[in-house]
């Protein structure tokens, strides 16, 4: 099995993915910026790096030291509650999917890593017909400029290394345990665990590229995950 690398281990897909991975005979080493968080990765079953993402010789260290297969990218920046100063948290949330992005794939070419994963949104896309595929614009307009720029940022860092499999998972508003909202949001939307686990399909499956991971709501197709990667939205975690 594939050796791991979950970088935004103890986020919110991260704490429901860990147990998947290490329950589908994976090793695992989980990333957090927080000391206080290396024993909540002990009790899911993986083991823990401290490092900050903004650090570029800090993180190239952990993936040289851990030398995995795969690197799974689910760096964000986000509250544990829905923020009043959403400006600020999407300007920080930005920024860790540009830079961070970019320090990340810089470490994974270095080692030889053959294969990174990565966490979009499938809510950015530009009015227009629906369903939503993945290869359609994403929205131009000025109020979602600083979202878009980061999720750009992101997918051409993670694309753009030759020699690299490149997957972006583009998931819908997530819902369930730890996210902002118990039931579904505005679609297109995606339960925490349905995330999870086409992130653990796309370990061992799938070719380079987009993949819209979303309920079945109409709002994005989700053909493609599910005859690549055989994501199914009705997933929910044992």
């Amino acid at each position: 099995m594939p050796k791991v690398l979950l970088v935004g281990a103890t986020g919110v897909i991260g704490r429901r993915l860990v147990p998947l991975l290490v329950a589908g005979g994976h090793e695992v080493t989980g990333t957090t910026r927080s000391i206080e968080k290396r024993e909540m990765l002990g009790r899911l079953g993986g083991a823990a790096a401290v490092v900050d993402v903004f650090d570029a010789i800090a993180l190239a260290s952990v993936v040289n030291a851990t030398k995995p297969d795969v690197i799974i990218n689910q760096l964000t920046d986000l509250p544990d509650t829905l923020p009043d100063a959403m400006a600020e948290v999407l300007a920080r949330n930005s920024r860790v999917r540009i830079e961070g992005t970019r320090n990340l794939m810089n470490a994974a070419e270095a080692a030889g890593v053959r294969r990174v994963i990565a966490q979009s949104l499938a809510f950015v896309y530009a009015p227009g017909p629906l369903p939503h595929r993945e290869e359609d614009p994403l929205d131009a307009r000025a109020e979602a400029a600083v979202t878009v720029s980061g999720v750009v940022g992101l997918e051409r860092a993670v694309m753009g290394s030759p020699g690299m499999v490149g997957i972006v998972l583009r998931y819908g508003r997530l819902y369930g345990p730890l996210t902002w909202s118990a039931s579904p949001p505005e679609a297109p939307a995606l339960h925490v665990d349905a995330a999870a686990q086409s992130t653990l399909l796309a370990v061992t499956q799938g070719a380079p590229g987009i993949y819209n991971i979303a309920d079945d709501d109409g709002a994005v197709s989700i053909a493609k995950a599910r005859a690549d990667l055989g994501f199914d939205p009705a997933f929910r975690a044992p």
